[in-house]
């Protein structure tokens, strides 16, 4: 039930105090329905999971929304996703209990929302409960006026706590309503504060990313890796910034730190050491006992940053955690089509109402004895099945190193031929018992934005190992994306679920998969990869444009009116669709030669530069895009027929401040125009469209770009 990262920042920006539900009651709180409620006929995996709760779910459609205006009732609306653990234990405890469903149905109008399907309302009500109470997570429960307007709400409830809230705000919404309309209102100027963005008095001369760098590192853990504190968060975005900012500034303590990170998640219980991937978030500080989730977009995003790891220091532990997430992926959240589902769940259900969170992923000793029935000394210190690797709680073991390969060979003496035949054994042997255990739910559904992270994450592992496996992976996906995502207006849908789609695409669909778009394009060279950015970013300006502002919103002008329309631009777990957009915008001008796009990215940046000195680690992302135009971007045109070969020559260098345009044949795209020449493959190397003298030799290419 922990939100990615605390707002704290945001709350600097609202004046006021929202005390209204302490004021006015005493509470402090941090039987089936025969054919199913009206969640029965939806496609979300969440929603399915209630449609037979005696709660009388409605999914968030006009006519429940009309229906609790027309008979004056307050509306529960309460969000989670499909393998979110703490969901389950609310459901379980207060959604399937009668006498809650009796109260919810008589006083309330109850909705529920798939976070993940409907971010934008997930978004608004969030941050309402942001402001309310300081935090937030999910499940996320808000009770709002029939308008929608919210005027309190949290997180997990146990069941005592939810029924006497809900009987005290019933009550007292029949006797007072008045007061509770003066309090939404107040909660509704500080969500239009969320939105509000201050008059840009930057330009690009006064950002300092030295400055938000080092603000930045003074918030990392540089013993154990990531933010400091617990639970820890992977932070991808993070992690990239930093690793180019340590090689453009030659900076040896954010290079530490970020490999450091790196390693410490690799070695950690966040890591599936049997069957790959990674869980969503540490409960401590070592990277041990995770939530035991795992999800698309954190595995994409790691895939890309691990592979970037690997071309900067060429350190064999990053390379395989890249292809044991391939393993991941593929195993479990690839769907046949092409395309990728969205998570695996943290509960296994071991019994007809018993859920055991991390039970899939979790061994006790005796367990571990029978299974490895030889060296199990050795697997016991390699893995930890001693007090280092003990979960207190639970009384099992979660699977984590604490020493290099390397060195466990040297204190055993070990070859590594002998080693590797060891380790195999154990692994295969874990993934037999594996077998016997039950394995968590799946949520079936497909993500637009996210299959566009994991695209990205699949053209950075190309990039760095030159393996078709992964070359072949983005492509296929990417396709799927174009054939059976996109909208006949030439926009996008947001999801995909058995065949269908029905939720029309927002600002973070579009900037992922133009971003994939352009990732792919740079591995293939095949230019119907920049139209198709080009397009898109074309619809995204139509119909996401803010006039008042250079940001653009996160739902389409098409998309029904909220009571908040919002503008999502603060970096989080997954960087925000502005600054990705940002970052599409400054490439599709060096493509294009369209000035108007430099300068709207250029624009977005600025404008959000306000909070940089308050939340720096909020905005990496934007830092990024910051570095091209404060930088060096080089721009390197390649063309002949050898121009798919020498640009796979060069993607193996980590050289984060530069583009790859090229052509095996004569092309009309501005950097490529005039310059083909028979029988050579000529690499140009340019900064704004200002080129050195060409070259053919790609290693010499390589010295022309400067950090």
């Amino acid at each position: 039930m922990v939100k990615n990262l605390p707002y704290n920042f945001m709350k600097k920006k609202v004046l006021l105090v929202f005390t209204f539900v302490s004021i006015i009651c005493s509470c402090n709180f941090t039987s089936k329905m025969k054919n199913g409620n009206n969640l029965i006929h939806e496609t979300s995996p969440y929603l399915l999971q209630h449609a037979q709760n005696p709660v009388n779910w409605s999914p968030w459609k006009n006519k429940y929304l009309e229906k609790a205006i027309s008979e004056n009732k307050l509306i529960v609306v309460s969000i989670g996703y499909a393998s979110c653990h703490w969901c389950h234990v609310m459901e379980r405890e207060s959604f399937q209990d009668s006498l809650v469903a009796k109260l919810m149905n008589d006083k309330f109008i109850s909705i529920k929302v798939d976070r993940e399907e409907r971010p934008d309302i997930d978004q608004i009500y969030m941050n309402a409960i942001q402001l309310m109470t300081g935090s937030g997570g999910w499940p996320l429960n808000v009770i709002t006026l029939p308008n929608g307007k919210p005027i309190w709400g949290g997180t997990y409830f146990s069941k005592e706590q939810w029924l006497t809230a809900l009987n005290q705000i019933s009550d007292l919404y029949e006797k007072e309503p008045k007061k509770f309309i003066e309090y939404a209102d107040r909660v509704q100027q500080g969500l239009n504060s969320f939105n509000f963005i201050e008059p840009n008095k930057k330009d690009l001369d006064s950002i300092s990313l030295v400055n938000y760098s080092n603000k930045l590192l003074s918030q990392m853990d540089y013993k154990l890796g990531g933010l400091k504190g617990s639970p820890k968060f992977m932070m991808p975005n993070n992690l990239n910034f930093l690793l180019r900012y340590s090689v453009q500034e030659n900076n040896k303590i954010a290079e530490e730190v970020v490999l450091k990170t790196l390693k410490n998640m690799a070695y950690g219980g966040i890591f599936d050491h049997v069957d790959g991937g990674f869980s969503r978030y540490s409960t401590d500080e070592k990277w041990h006992i995770p939530h035991f989730e795992k999800m698309l977009y954190d595995n994409g995003q790691l895939m890309s940053i691990y592979s970037k790891g690997y071309k900067h220091k060429k350190e064999e532990l990053f390379k395989n955690v890249v292809y044991k997430i391939h393993d991941f992926i593929k195993l479990e959240l690839k769907n046949e089509a092409g395309g990728f589902y969205s998570s695996l769940d943290a509960d296994s259900k071991v019994e007809k109402n018993l859920y055991v969170e991390g039970e899939y992923y979790t061994w006790d000793i005796n367990e571990l004895k029978d299974i490895i029935l030889e060296n199990f000394d050795l697997f016991s210190e390699y893995y930890n099945i001693n007090e280092y690797g003990y979960w207190e709680n639970e009384n099992k073991y979660v699977l984590i190193k604490n020493i290099s390969d390397k060195r466990f060979m040297k204190l055993h003496n070990l070859s590594k031929l002998r080693f590797e035949e060891m380790k195999s054994n154990w692994i295969n042997n874990l993934k037999k018992a594996r077998k016997n255990k039950i394995k968590p739910s799946l949520d079936y559904k497909i993500i637009t934005s996210w299959n566009g992270i994991m695209i990205s994450g699949y053209v950075e592992a190309y990039k760095a190992f030159n393996d078709s496996l992964f070359k072949n992976e983005a492509i296929q996906a990417g396709e799927f994306i174009y054939s059976k995502l996109r909208k006949k207006d030439g926009g996008l849908f947001h999801n995909y679920v058995n065949g269908k789609s029905k939720i029309n695409g927002y600002l973070e669909d579009y900037a992922s998969i133009i971003q994939a778009s352009l990732d792919i394009y740079e591995i293939t060279l095949e230019q119907i990869w920049i139209e198709r950015a080009l397009e898109l970013t074309e619809y995204v300006l139509e119909k996401f444009s803010d006039s008042k502002s250079p940001l653009l919103y996160f739902t389409s002008s098409d998309d029904d009116d909220l009571i908040s329309r919002s503008l999502e631009f603060r970096d989080n777990v997954i960087p925000s669709s502005n600054s990705i957009m940002a970052k599409n915008l400054f490439k599709l001008y060096h493509y294009f030669d369209r000035k108007e796009f430099y300068d709207k990215s250029k624009d977005m940046a600025l404008a959000v530069s306000f909070e940089f000195d308050d939340y720096p680690s909020g905005y990496s992302n934007w830092f990024d895009v910051l570095y091209n135009f404060k930088s060096n971007f080089y721009e390197v045109a390649i063309l002949g027929n050898e121009a798919v070969e020498k640009s796979n020559l060069i993607n193996l260098k980590y050289l984060p401040n530069k583009l790859i345009v090229g052509s095996n044949k004569k092309n009309d795209l501005p950097l490529l125009k005039n310059r083909f020449v028979e029988g050579k493959t000529l690499i140009y190397v340019c900064v704004n469209k200002t080129c050195k003298l060409p070259t053919e030799n790609t290693s010499e290419s390589i010295t022309m770009i400067k950090f």
